[in-house]
């Protein structure tokens, strides 16, 4: 197994390209998937407030031997605490992980009809100055919330999490963050759990091929895509298995023709769909 590729953001700072997510995991599920991971060679790991298992990354953490300039791990700032950034970072979750610091923090949605999500990315600024996040990003950003936040505060996000899959690939997106130095991180990389997916024929063929499974193939593909990628798994087989893709690449033709599965079909809440509360 050769060594995981990083990625270097806009603001200098490095992060690597395959990561650990926790969304809908439990406590203890959380101990015992960051641990394994932390074990398989995973550094990355990518939590949020409303997921209520940062208290669970934050036990494992403490329990590794690993230094902490080995980890990079991300939290997500929730729709209700875009009004108090600072308490939401550093009384709360800060506590809950034992850390100092975040290596990336995220607002997890713009709620626009909340309209809040600018003074919340001027919160984001003042917590990278202080020095409580390295790095600050946004989730379930579209382009004209991304120009907002430019034109109001003079600075782009990092990175922009979206939901990215075979299915969905959003590429207007993903070639618009390029253009602008933003990042694009995949959430729901495998369609949650590969439905739809797995089961497509050219992803067989290419996972028979290259002697890896369905998921193995997908992860390949964000990869190849230029995008970082947070499977989530709890079963310590797939956590390893979900890591095990830096022995191969797929082709350019192999690329063209996963591009042609994209469907346009999101499985999570569009952004611009006025509601306060989202499920992730």
């Amino acid at each position: 197994m050769t060594t995981q590729p990083m990625i270097k953001l806009a603001d200098g700072n490095i992060m690597p390209q395959l990561g650990l997510g926790v969304w809908q995991a439990t406590h203890d599920q959380t101990v015992a998937a960051v641990t394994d991971a932390l074990d398989t060679g995973y550094r990355a790991i990518d939590t949020a407030a409303i997921y209520k298992n940062e208290a669970g990354v934050g036990e494992a953490l403490q329990a590794s031997t690993l230094p902490r300039d080995q980890l990079f791990i991300t939290t997500k700032l929730w729709n209700t605490d875009q009004s108090d950034p600072q308490k939401a970072l550093e009384e709360e979750s800060l506590q809950k992980l034992r850390l100092d610091f975040v290596d990336l923090y995220l607002i997890h949605w713009p709620v626009p009809d909340q309209d809040t999500y600018v003074d919340a990315w001027r919160g984001l600024l003042r917590l990278q100055e202080q020095g409580l996040t390295k790095s600050i990003g946004v989730s379930n950003f579209h382009p004209h919330h991304l120009q907002r936040l430019k034109a109001e505060t003079g600075v782009f996000p990092v990175i922009n999490q979206v939901e990215l899959h075979p299915l969905f690939q959003q590429r207007q997106l993903h070639a618009w963050n390029a253009t602008h130095q933003i990042q694009t991180e995949s959430w729901s990389p495998l369609a949650q759990g590969g439905e739809g997916v797995f089961d497509q024929p050219l992803i067989r063929q290419l996972a028979l091929k290259y002697g890896k499974t369905p998921a193995q193939i997908v992860i390949r593909w964000h990869l190849d895509s230029g995008l970082v990628v947070i499977p989530k798994s709890v079963t310590p087989t797939r956590i390893r298995e979900n890591f095990d893709v830096f022995d191969f690449r797929l082709d350019k033709d192999e690329l063209g023709d996963i591009a042609k599965l994209d469907s346009g079909k999101r499985l999570g809440p569009d952004p611009d769909v006025p509601r306060t509360n989202f499920p992730t």
